[in-house]
């Protein structure tokens, strides 16, 4: 059973079937939102990801930072992510129109930000995830 359903901008609708949501900026005790801590938290998420699901393709649709008019410090300008950083493991038809369309499936684990804790849906989810090449970043399994 799927938690929801995307189309992708390509027409290709996928299905969702597990999501972890996390804070962006959770656990951060010093510091501000910046360039180095975005970039480490990118690869979290990345590392994270590629360990939980290791037999999935994987993809990061990157993050679009804002820089709100706020002083920095040591590290260069304040630089903010999506409040919300996201894994989801995402299935859909066969990639390979050969396939057997009963016996094959294609998978996709993607990682991104978004601004809220609501599960991307339909037209409505981001433009960023909607854009995703499925079929150049997704791999055909069968079932």
């Amino acid at each position: 059973m799927s938690l929801s359903h995307v189309v992708l901008a390509s027409g290709r609708s996928v299905e969702l079937t597990e999501v972890r949501m996390a804070s962006t900026y959770a656990g951060m005790l010093e510091g501000y939102p910046c360039k180095l801590i975005n970039d480490m938290r990118t690869r979290g998420l990345r590392r994270q990801a590629e360990q939980t699901f290791p037999a999935l393709p994987f993809h990061l649709v990157p993050p679009a930072p804002e820089y709100p008019d706020r002083t920095g410090g040591a590290f260069g300008p304040v630089e903010v992510l999506p409040s919300v950083a996201c894994i989801g493991v995402f299935g859909s038809t066969a990639v390979d129109p050969e396939r057997d369309p009963v016996m094959h499936r294609s998978a996709l684990v993607v990682a991104w930000f978004q601004a809220t804790a609501d599960v991307p849906s339909g037209e409505d989810a981001d433009l960023a995830l909607r854009g995703i090449d499925w079929d150049a970043l997704a791999q055909d399994h069968e079932l």
